[in-house]
């Protein structure tokens, strides 16, 4: 596969820079798509627990078959192992700082705030402190998604997981926005903000590693895998088991299956 993905990285091209903005698109779609949707109506909590379990399973197939495999065939098990645990630790450090600067407390767990967005019982600093994180976390996916694209892996899979992780976080987001007082231009608008942001991060991910060795790509692959891992653990995995139990279970693995085929077919 390395000699594939140096052919691959043999120069940033007009049509892989399209490549890239068509997945950078389509992922960041789901934003616009769950802030309009939260901004006229208002979901179950079980329905916004089974997408982000499908949402889930999904990411972790993609970071089982796509993200770290590469990385270790690239770099082998030292550089893939310290940039899976750089990854995952520089998310911890964002989030809690953000947490922290943003929410007034860096105990307040992730779930709690999408709680209290949904319920409409916090105050704005609430809402914007949930975008803030879907942000957070969608940098590193987006970012990933962006270096899978720079080397011959089946980034399909990334970006339905991906998909499906923006579309409940921003719907209800959007709906705390609303509960909040806030119009519904104002939280479709705030949103689609977020999608260019994070349609920029896959654009991003993709040209700087235009031309890259593969040591570089296998450490930037790691970086970003322990980054996802981690959203996943500390965000994506607690709100669907907080939400969508009992069928949150069945959902992951459903989002599992669906990435698996994804990746073998």
């Amino acid at each position: 596969m390395g000699a594939g993905l140096g052919a691959a990285r043999a120069g940033y091209t007009a049509l892989q820079m399209a490549e890239a903005v068509f997945f950078g698109l389509i992922a960041s779609s789901a934003l616009v798509l769950g802030g309009t949707l939260g901004a006229y109506w208002d979901p179950p909590a079980r329905v916004v627990g089974v997408l982000l379990a499908f949402a889930s399973g999904s990411l972790l197939a993609a970071l089982s078959f796509e993200l770290f495999p590469d990385a270790y065939e690239l770099g082998g098990a030292t550089r893939a192992g310290l940039g899976l645990l750089a990854g995952g630790a520089t998310f911890v450090v964002l989030n809690a700082w953000l947490d922290s600067r943003v929410a007034g407390s860096a105990q307040e767990e992730q779930h709690e705030k999408v709680e209290d967005a949904a319920s409409g019982a916090a105050g704005g600093a609430v809402g914007f402190a949930l975008l803030a994180a879907v942000t957070l976390d969608g940098v590193p996916e987006n970012l990933a998604l962006g270096v899978s694209l720079a080397g011959e892996a089946d980034s399909l899979t990334l970006l339905v997981a991906i998909f499906f992780s923006n579309l409940p976080e921003s719907l209800v987001g959007a709906v705390g926005m609303t509960k909040q007082g806030r119009s519904r231009a104002f939280a479709i608008g705030v949103w689609s903000a977020c999608a260019v942001i994070l349609a920029l991060a896959v654009v991003l991910g993709r040209a700087a590693l235009a031309g890259a060795d593969d040591r570089t790509i296998s450490v930037c692959l790691a970086f970003a895998g322990g980054a996802v891992l981690a959203s996943l653990a500390d965000t994506l995995m607690p709100e669907a088991f907080e939400h969508g139990r009992p069928l949150n279970a069945f959902a992951t693995g459903v989002g599992f299956f669906v990435s698996f085929m994804l990746a073998e077919g």
